[in-house]
């Protein structure tokens, strides 16, 4: 059976309101039920996984701290940053989690090829790097063979709250943007649209509006 991959702009929404309707999603799919692409933009704030360490946010001052389900440590969300949710059969795809991991991380490497920046995975630290620096980090939940959460990419952004965590875990990890990569590429809509149509191309699924 072939179903389409349906694609959900949704704009700018609070974190802990789109991790709720995530969940209600996957728990009530069916068999059936087309999976989807969620492009979003978060009101600032940092969220840590499952295995986060409080102690990696070192200063959260204002912002927001919100405990969720997802694996990794620590991250910010923000206004200019493009967030694609992935939520996916794994088990109808015949996907594991591993390869969905190098899939996300293959679409971002893809899309930054098309604008000449050189980006790469590094071994052990899941997300996309340039010059050593994380772009794009990501986390994902597997909810009886079905996952949500996904990745995260920096394009035009306040990077300052990345100095308040440990981001990821790891102390002092330099963080970039888009915008200091690639001056023209600083439209948030534009490149959310070209990444989730880099990945549902690696996917091999037709991509289409829906709700």
């Amino acid at each position: 059976m072939s179903l389409r991959l349906r694609l959900r702009r949704r704009g700018r929404v609070d974190y802990a309101a789109c991790l709720a309707d995530m969940q209600s999603f996957t728990d009530q799919r069916g068999a059936d039920t087309p999976d989807a692409l969620w492009l979003v933009e978060h009101l600032p704030v940092f969220t840590l996984g499952l295995a986060g360490k409080p102690e990696h946010v070192l200063d959260a001052g204002d912002i927001p701290v919100v405990r969720c389900d997802r694996g990794g440590q620590v991250t910010y969300h923000g206004p200019g940053q493009v967030v694609l949710y992935a939520l996916l059969d794994l088990n109808r795809a015949g996907l594991g989690v591993k390869a969905l991991v190098t899939t996300l991380e293959q679409a971002v490497i893809d899309l930054l090829a098309g604008l000449d920046i050189a980006a790469e995975r590094h071994p052990g630290a899941p997300g996309v790097y340039v010059a050593g620096a994380k772009i794009a980090a990501l986390g994902l939940r597997v909810r009886r063979g079905c996952c949500y959460h996904g990745l995260s990419l920096n394009v035009a952004m306040d990077l300052a709250p990345f100095a308040r965590i440990n981001p990821c875990g790891y102390a002092g990890l330099a963080v970039t943007q888009l915008r200091d990569l690639a001056p023209a590429a600083t439209d948030p809509v534009q490149i959310g649209e070209r990444l989730a149509a880099q990945l549902a191309a690696l996917l091999g699924q037709p991509l289409v509006a829906g709700n």
